[in-house]
This record gives C-alpha cells, structure tokens and sequence, in this order.
C-alpha cells in the first residue's frame, strides 16, 4: 500500500518486449560468431526496456545479472530474436527474464541464452520506488514466479556470503 492506495496491477504481457536482430559482419567477432558483448548490451537493453513498461517510468537500474550462458552460436545472416518479460516483482525491484533465440527460416527458434536481470525502478534522486505488481494468470506464469522467489532467496545468500 502507498499512501493508503492499492498497488497497481500489470500483467506480464504489459511490459513483455521482443527486439530483433539481424547478424551483420559489425556483430562478431574475430572467430566469425557474434560477439558476446553485443548480445549482453542487447539483453541488458531490452531488460530496461521491460522494466521501464512494468515500471511505469523511465528511471530504472540493472542491479544484478544472472546466468549469462551461451548455448550456442550465433553467425553472420542469423535472425536474433530477444524476448523479455517480468517473472517478479518485490516493491521495487522487478526480476527480468530474457530469451534469446536463432530464427530459423521456417520460423523456428533454438534457444541461444537465457538471462535474469534485476531491475529496480528509482526517482529523480536515485532513490528507489514502488512498482505495480505482478498479477500471474497461467500455471506456467506461477512456475517461473516460483522460480523467481528461489533466485532471489539465492542471491540474498550470495550477498550475505560476500558473492
């Protein structure tokens, strides 16, 4: 409750956000496959981007990144697909989740790299604010906000152990 008002409500698919990429030879690297540090700027840029929509404001923060793990190579003339979407909301942070896949040319994609990103929404003076919360609708929904909590109990851990 802020000032005796109910929180706000949003729906993952209110802030869910999808960018498109096409490999061109500025993206890799010199083994010829796209350079990570592109990819991580592209992920960090659509978690902001989510975080923002949930949010409501353009003032957020990455505060962590976990789980940066590449599974497979990405090479020039690939279509790169990055979808990301809210998992969890405490008051106000947001955890973010980030899909990137290869589309292939009969529209289907392989799993490139999954990503969770913490966001934090923050006023003016830096300082944190509120954000809405989180409404799960689908089993599958409630899976990965379950999935969350567990992340985030471990990254308390991690702090608290000096990681």
């Amino acid at each position: 409750m802020d000032n005796g008002q109910e929180r706000r409500k949003k729906t993952i698919e209110d802030s869910m956000t999808e960018q498109v990429h096409l490999i061109m030879q500025q993206h890799l690297n010199g083994s010829g496959r796209l350079f990570g540090g592109a990819l991580m700027q592209w992920i960090d840029e659509v978690a902001g981007i989510v975080a923002m929509r949930h949010a409501e404001t353009h003032r957020v923060v990455t505060a962590a990144v976990d789980n940066l793990q590449f599974k497979r190579a990405v090479y020039e003339g690939d279509i790169l697909v990055l979808r990301g979407y809210v998992t969890y909301v405490g008051k106000t942070s947001m955890e973010v989740e980030i899909d990137t896949y290869t589309e292939l040319p009969d529209g289907m994609r392989q799993t490139v790299n999954r990503a969770f990103f913490v966001m934090v929404a923050v006023d003016e003076n830096q300082k944190p604010v509120q954000v809405p919360d989180l409404v799960i609708s689908t089993e599958a929904e409630k899976a990965r906000n379950e999935a969350a909590k567990m992340r985030r109990t471990m990254r308390k851990q991690r702090r608290e152990n000096g990681f």
